[in-house]
């Protein structure tokens, strides 16, 4: 497709430019921190706990309040969001590294690879993912190595099924059976002539798997069996600022819009590619 074609469907797609500017927005927020931030995000001061927002002091006061430990609001949310988005994007690029993997091969040689792939995609995609990740960070303890884990472990069906998917159409093109006469071998044809093919639908996913990644996170942590406390996450921010959230609201406030944001954003960015990047669309 035309450089300038996409170019001009980003300019005029109002998700992708929210989704795109909200994301950048975030990213660099949460990953500059360590330049501007002022407190220990860990280190707990009861004598200044509670403390609402203010403004006046810029970095140098607490923007967002303190917690019921004394520590300030902002700087656990900017470092609670460097966490999260670092796990977000090592579970996502994990996930279509597999995927796209078995997707390549399920779908090019067929037979039975593809009825091994999908039989084991059907048994992962029986188990609830949200309560399979329970059990097991239940039974494996909470780390961020086992929460990567078990994000991943489900994850990489969906990219699978659509690799899978568009593979079967692409191998019966002209262009690949033009490959096979001319004796191409599998692996060329693989990845020098559908895997770019592909691309496009991986991209599109990756981007929705973002905002996902991100919501399992918060979720696992607000049960405690993701990041756990001390340690700032957005998920866990929220499950220490319910029970004040009728006093001191601004701690669930807080994480409850970054979360908020940085989900649908994503989802947002899925949207405007799939428009921009939609090769049936005439403008």
């Amino acid at each position: 497709m035309d450089k300038k074609i996409i170019f001009n469907r980003m300019k005029h797609n109002p998700f992708f430019i929210i989704g795109a500017l909200v994301i950048i927005f975030l990213i660099l927020v949460c990953f500059l921190s360590p330049l501007y931030i002022q407190f220990d995000p860990v280190k707990s001061n009861v004598t200044n706990k509670f403390q609402a927002p203010d403004f006046s002091q810029g970095l140098a006061g607490h923007l967002l309040g303190t917690d019921n430990m004394g520590r300030d609001v902002f700087t656990r949310l900017v470092v609670g969001g460097r966490i999260s988005l670092t796990i977000a994007f090592v579970v996502v690029a994990l996930q279509i590294s597999i995927g796209l993997v078995l997707g390549l091969v399920s779908g090019y040689f067929g037979g039975f690879v593809d009825v091994l792939v999908m039989r084991l995609c059907e048994i992962v995609l029986s188990i609830p993912q949200l309560i399979l990740a329970i059990a097991i960070m239940s039974v494996m303890g909470a780390s961020m190595g086992n929460l990567i884990f078990v994000m991943v472990f489900g994850g990489w069906v969906h990219v699978c099924k659509v690799t899978r998917n568009n593979v079967q159409v692409l191998k019966n093109q002209e262009f690949v059976h033009a490959s096979v006469v001319l004796g191409a071998k599998d692996p060329h044809i693989i990845f020098t002539q559908i895997l770019p093919n592909v691309l496009t639908q991986i991209f599109i996913v990756g981007s929705q798997r973002f905002g996902e990644a991100i919501l399992t996170e918060a979720s696992l942590s607000f049960l405690n069996l993701g990041i756990t406390a001390p340690n700032p996450a957005w998920g866990n921010m929220i499950a220490a600022g319910r029970t004040y959230m009728a006093t001191y609201p601004w701690m669930v406030i807080a994480p409850g819009i970054a979360l908020m944001l940085a989900v649908l954003s994503f989802n947002f960015l899925g949207d405007g590619l799939r428009d921009v990047l939609d090769p049936k669309r005439k403008v």
